[in-house]
């Protein structure tokens, strides 16, 4: 009887051993899992976040922005990306009161010589003097077709055109260049009438 009675006692504690060690191997098994959870998320978040910067250069990358460098005394504004964008060609489009076609370019710039005569003329006829106190403003439309990380894009956005229309040759005027600044974005359908709504609001002929 005693001899059975131990035997039972074994018995019970081998079963113990088993159950405790199956306890522990499922507990290390969980946490193994957990483990390789927690690496998993943690490599996907980084790999979302890396995604999502590299998606934010990207568009940063696409948001074309120019500045302009006056060039031979106010004549000319030499225009260039401030981003690593490669301007491939623009088209330079004026208000419709100046009486301009489009001009196309391949070298970024604006001449003087493009908008003078219809820019005095279109003044004249808001009946405006022809030489402004100080510099004033000439919207125009840029649309620049550029290169970026080797994508091509493009951009239409309006910037003012700072000049002035100083004294010339022989009693003459001359317009003079003075900068460029940033108007607003748009689109190549809403570019022209755009520009026309603004210079109309800014020379608005006077009735007498």
């Amino acid at each position: 009887m005693a001899e059975e009675t131990s035997a039972a006692e074994a018995r019970r504690r081998r079963l113990r051993w088993i159950t405790l060690g199956e306890a522990l191997g499922v507990a290390a098994l969980v946490v193994s899992v957990l483990t390789l959870w927690n690496n998993y998320s943690e490599r996907r978040h980084n790999e979302d976040e890396k995604a999502a910067q590299e998606r934010a250069s990207s568009t940063k990358a696409r948001i074309l922005v120019l500045r302009a460098e006056v060039e031979k005394k106010g004549d000319r504004l030499a225009l260039q990306p401030i981003g690593e964008q490669v301007i491939q060609g623009q088209t330079i489009a004026f208000p419709k009161a100046l009486g301009i076609d489009p001009v196309d370019s391949t070298d970024p710039r604006i001449e003087a010589d493009w908008l003078s005569d219809g820019l005095r003329k279109a003044r004249r006829d808001a009946g405006e003097q022809e030489r402004p106190r100080g510099d004033a403003r000439l919207p125009v439309a840029i649309t620049t077709r550029f290169t970026v990380g080797g994508d091509v894009a493009e951009d239409v956005t309006l910037y003012d055109v700072g000049y002035a229309i100083d004294g010339g040759f022989l009693g003459g005027s001359e317009v003079r260049l003075r900068g460029l600044s940033m108007i607003g974005r748009t689109t190549a359908a809403a570019a022209q009438k755009r520009l026309d709504e603004i210079w109309t609001s800014r020379h608005r002929k006077k009735v007498s």
